[in-house]
């Protein structure tokens, strides 16, 4: 199995980040009996990882761009499903706030490495 702390910043903290949101997923389904919000943002939470690691054998540069741009949009839409799962009382403040404090650095990351791919160009 790769060793996935030893890579970038971004894929450290994208795995890192897909590994809280299996685990919130499982505590969604095991303990709160939500199958529905769990599914989403256990798809959108894990993809940006994905994205990232399927962006490194892009077959051009702006293939490695779109490829990031999309684990961008999925990051903001796991924003979007933890702020819900907060709101409506599914998730405590304490772990709502560590996840989307995780997720905004993420969308930061990939936001700065698009901007510095796209002015490389």
């Amino acid at each position: 199995m790769k060793d996935y702390t030893s890579d970038s910043v971004l894929n450290t903290k994208s795995y890192a980040f897909a590994i809280r949101i299996v685990k919130l997923s499982q505590l969604l389904q095991k303990e709160k009996s939500e199958f529905v919000l769990s599914k989403q943002i256990l798809r959108s939470g894990t993809s940006v990882g994905a994205l990232i690691r399927e962006s490194e054998y892009g077959q051009s540069r702006a293939d490695f761009i779109h490829k990031l741009s999309i684990a961008l949009k999925e990051a903001h839409e796991t924003d979007y499903w933890i702020a819900l799962l907060r709101d409506t009382g599914y998730l405590e403040e304490k772990l709502s706030i560590s996840l989307l404090t995780d997720c905004s650095e993420l969308k930061a990351l990939l936001i700065s490495s698009i901007k510095t791919l796209k002015n490389n160009l």
